[in-house]
């Protein structure tokens, strides 16, 4: 599924054309930086650059016979440079092409998400904006709790995707990792100085110290900063989908001219898109355990880490990429409507105001337990009779000693819970 929606620029990054020519600028820069500190001619890293190339096919022609990827890359590269082959992959072992380039990989995943990232949040905000005054319930437990705005629930979206903007901004750096240090680390046939001139050379920091592999903790929490990511777009999707239900329908994501809801019901408009998203978050979560299971390995290095981080590695940037970009589409053509909000908000014939009449008895000196329990008491007369909450405490005498029918009045005014709405929003700069 995810293949098949994947949007181009981001699957580019994991194709074999594209690994294969980050392989082979780490080789080329690697015989440029020989040639800079006079380990091997300088014509000779001249006529590298100039002929070195590489056949997909060839490669995969090749790895059918010797069982390796990079052997196979390096032979079939050797090909097309004649004498100058005996000058590639010197000092190197596989995890130097194959964990530096997974950096780049990342890197460049990271770029795309963040630019996904950035479009979303201009969406909420601007949605957020749009719907800042419309009264709908907040809901706890899924009950009914008391009046929120439509705006503030997208602000809230748009603060926590705001975070993952600045997580995703981090990872970029984090993960931007190289590593030139040989068989296991120890630089034994190969000059630190030419692991940091193509480090340089290429945006990424040197690993501090290194095995034969980069630690995976670092690749690890890459994966787990994706999943994280997912979760809050699952979070948001959710609430779509609950917002979608046929009993509340306050809003709905987008339906297109001809599209279909079910085979057999011709009426149904399903979440379809909020449901992928909450389902693809799942994956994204299983990738970031496998992630960290791929940080113990043994010694200086195993391979069980490769095989799973082929899969998780695309799998979860090219989802999170669909996901972002998708519930970016949910948002900005959202179908909201207001008529049943405030029809949901008056559902429970002023239930809602509990609270502040809570609280005003309070003020007149009440103890909280005697105030809840006069409180308490009409609230469950209402809820049981389906009766008018305000009218049975405006009938009820204990409530009326303390007090007035305009400050009972004033306890069911909906402006009030909305007073500090606008300083959440300057709060947020949107």
């Amino acid at each position: 599924m995810i293949a098949r929606y994947s949007l181009p620029k981001m699957s580019a990054i994991w194709q074999d054309e594209s690994k294969f020519s980050k392989f082979l600028e780490i080789e080329v820069l690697t015989c440029e930086a020989y040639a800079h500190f006079g380990k091997i001619p300088a014509d000779a890293a001249k006529k590298i650059r100039a002929k070195a190339a590489f056949n997909a096919k060839r490669i995969n022609a090749l790895e059918e016979k010797t069982q390796h990827d990079v052997v196979a890359f390096v032979n079939c590269v050797g090909e097309s440079l004649g004498p100058y082959a005996k000058y590639l992959h010197m000092g190197l072992t596989s995890s130097d092409l194959l964990d530096t380039t997974l950096s780049l990989q990342a890197h460049e995943a990271c770029e795309i998400l963040i630019e996904d990232t950035q479009k979303l949040l201009t969406v909420l905000a601007r949605k957020a904006r749009c719907y800042k005054d419309m009264v709908c319930i907040g809901r706890t437990h899924g009950i009914h709790a008391e009046p929120t705005t439509f705006g503030l629930k997208l602000a809230l979206m748009y603060d926590e995707t705001k975070r993952n903007l600045g997580r995703l901004q981090w990872e970029k750096e984090a993960v931007s990792v190289g590593k030139l240090s040989g068989a296991v680390g120890t630089y034994s046939n190969i000059d630190p100085r030419i692991e940091a001139y193509v480090c340089r050379k290429l945006k990424l920091r040197p690993a501090q110290v290194s095995t034969q592999i980069i630690s995976r903790d670092i690749y690890a929490e890459f994966i787990n900063v994706l999943a994280l990511v997912g979760s809050s777009l699952e979070k948001f999707a959710t609430e779509i989908r609950h917002l979608q239900r046929t009993e509340v329908l306050e809003v709905e994501e987008p339906f297109g001219k001809g599209q279909k809801g079910s085979s057999a019901m011709p009426h149904k408009r399903n979440p379809v898109i909020c449901e992928r998203i909450c389902g693809l978050a799942r994956i994204l979560r299983a990738n970031a355990l496998v992630a960290l299971e791929n940080v113990n390995l043994w010694h200086e290095r195993d391979i069980s880490h490769s095989s799973a981080e082929r899969v998780i590695f695309p799998d979860s940037t090219i989802a999170l990429d669909y996901m972002i970009t998708k519930f970016t589409e949910v948002i900005d053509g959202l179908v909201v409507y207001p008529e049943n909000m405030l029809e949901n908000v008056i559902r429970t014939k002023g239930l809602i105001f509990s609270q502040r009449l809570l609280l005003a008895l309070m003020d007149k000196g009440l103890p909280r337990s005697q105030a809840y329990d006069l409180v308490q008491q009409q609230a469950m007369k209402s809820w049981k009779e389906r009766l008018d909450f305000k009218r049975l405490v405006t009938e009820n005498g204990d409530i009326a000693n303390y007090l007035s029918s305009k400050e009972i009045e004033s306890c069911f005014s909906i402006n009030y819970y909305l007073r500090n709405i606008n300083t959440i929003f300057r709060r947020l700069g949107i």
